[in-house]
């Protein structure tokens, strides 16, 4: 897919899919992150999930955030991992 952005620094493109992180990695993500888009707890319940990329942006500090189908919110990079599963 093309993106909008001249260069971009998304891990992950537009319609890929990805896994959210496991639990332990999401609590210390959101104990840690002081910033932007911190994860609720609805988020966290999604640990382990595949899903689908919907959207990446890219948050004027630099960092890239996604919109994924099926989970809420929005996901930093950090709390997602390449799904190398072939099930769909």
């Amino acid at each position: 897919m093309t993106s909008q952005r001249p260069y971009d620094p998304a891990k992950f493109s537009d319609g890929s899919r990805v896994r959210v992180s496991n639990r332990a990695t999401l609590d210390d993500f959101s104990y840690s992150w002081k910033w932007h888009h911190k994860l609720e707890l609805e988020q966290i319940k999604h640990a382990g999930q595949v899903a689908k990329v919907a959207k990446s942006y890219m948050y004027h500090g630099g960092d890239v955030i996604y919109e994924l189908e099926g989970a809420p919110g929005l996901w930093h990079e950090q709390c997602l991992e390449a799904d190398d599963s072939r099930s769909t």
